[in-house]
């Protein structure tokens, strides 16, 4: 689960994007990069979030896993990145 992009289903940051980069039993650590960033992670129970399988950065799974330096702004530009394919592909759906 580390490294993939999850969409807050509950609380006040409800359908806010982040990435987790940390996972318990119970919770997952998630960082957008702007106000939740890698040094002060969002707590967040597993159960109030959704994975979103289908975009995933591969660059930044490996930083990850493999404890290489990662910054706050790659973070921003992956979640933005996300933010606007998911647009387009809902967009694209409305459509049809």
């Amino acid at each position: 689960m580390i490294g993939s992009f999850a969409k807050s289903k509950a609380g006040h940051d409800k359908d806010h994007i982040y990435i987790i980069v940390k996972e318990d039993k119970e919770y997952v650590y998630l960082v957008d990069g702007k106000i939740k960033t890698l040094e002060n992670p969002k707590k967040k129970k597993k159960k109030h979030i959704q994975i979103i399988k289908k975009y995933a950065d591969i660059a930044i799974c490996e930083k990850l896993q493999e404890t290489i330096p990662l910054k706050d702004e790659e973070i921003k530009r992956a979640i933005k990145l996300v933010s606007i394919k998911m647009k387009n592909s809902d967009e694209k759906s409305e459509n049809i």
